[in-house]
């Protein structure tokens, strides 16, 4: 963050931490030592932003009321992580998440930052397919620069899919995945989780991990042909969430699992994804780039990757791909 940004999460915590009465501009510039001509000016930032701030002369100001937008100043303050999220880049419109995530780490932003949108033009799923991002979803993506092998890569799905999985969790759903990483409310997609990285030959030098989830807007904002496949959060529980919580809870699981694997917690993450999956054993058909391919998923290896035993015989292993389940073999 710069030293604007910093300044702006000073005064909206102070102001948040008493909202029952009024802070003087004085006592907010002495307190983050800038002018009060400066607190004027970070005020006024803050209100296009959309929080309601009042100022009353001899009073001081008040907040009244904040935005529902997944601002820094909303999501920092109560993440319980490291690193992850301490830099976040917020839109307001964006065409993808992810594209903006790779520049910046074209560019050399650190691990752990962040950028989320309130609605994007171009998101997009696996296979290159569009994914609608109405105002409403959580469409986020995270900057990562593992110390592994390109190959371990492939781990990354699962991983992103058990801390999506858990952090939706909280809100008191059962989801379940699906292979790789899709999540799922009684069958359902309710979010899609897409990672692009840059690697040489030994090295990877950075992954990005974008997730889009169905949070608070109606279905009509689904296009026709995919709505009966997919569902909101809001949807399945009958009321909105608080997507900051949401937001925070997610940016911790996905710390907490990336930590675990980087220490070679692999199996006890592979363990979680597994508990999750209704896959075992149902028949199910993968679109690759290559075709087709149809058969019983019987899991997946110690890279993540899916195994499907083929209706003529033999278990063939597959990277990639688009699962559709068929019917549950007896």
């Amino acid at each position: 963050m710069n030293d604007s940004q910093i300044v702006d999460l000073f005064i909206i915590k102070a102001l948040k931490e008493n909202r029952e009465g009024y802070i003087s501009g004085e006592g907010l510039a002495a307190a983050a030592s800038i002018s009060r001509a400066a607190v004027w000016k970070h005020i006024n930032n803050l209100r296009e932003k959309g929080y309601k701030i009042e100022a009353v002369s001899r009073l001081g100001y008040r907040l009244t009321s904040s935005p529902d937008a997944l601002l820094p100043e909303e999501i920092i303050p109560i993440l319980k992580t490291k690193f992850l999220g301490e830099k976040i880049a917020h839109r307001e419109s964006v065409d993808s998440t992810n594209a903006l995530a790779k520049s910046l780490a074209e560019k050399g932003e650190r691990e752990g930052t962040v950028v989320v949108a309130e609605a994007q033009s171009r998101g997009k799923g696996r296979l290159d397919r569009h994914w609608s991002s109405p105002m409403g979803g959580i469409w986020l993506s995270v900057v990562l620069r593992p110390k592994i092998l390109p190959l371990e890569a492939s781990r990354f799905p699962l991983l992103a899919a058990v801390a999506a999985a858990k952090a939706i969790e909280k809100l008191g759903i059962e989801p379940e995945v699906k292979w790789p990483n899709d999540i799922l409310i009684n069958g359902k997609k309710v979010c899609g989780i897409l990672l692009e990285l840059s690697a040489q030959a030994d090295k990877i030098d950075y992954l990005v991990i974008g997730f889009g989830i169905n949070a608070n807007f109606k279905l009509s904002k689904i296009p026709q042909e995919v709505r009966d496949r997919a569902t909101t959060l809001s949807e399945a529980l009958g009321k909105k969430i608080d997507r900051r919580r949401l937001v925070a809870d997610l940016l911790f699981e996905l710390e907490l699992g990336y930590r675990h694997l980087t220490e070679g917690g692999w199996k006890d993450i592979l363990k979680d994804w597994k508990k999750r999956s209704t896959m075992l054993h149902q028949e199910i058909s993968l679109n690759t780039l290559y075709g087709e391919v149809k058969g019983e998923f019987v899991g997946v290896d110690d890279f993540g990757a899916i195994r499907i035993k083929l209706s003529e015989g033999g278990v063939k292993t597959f990277a990639a791909g688009d699962v559709t389940v068929r019917k549950r073999l007896t």
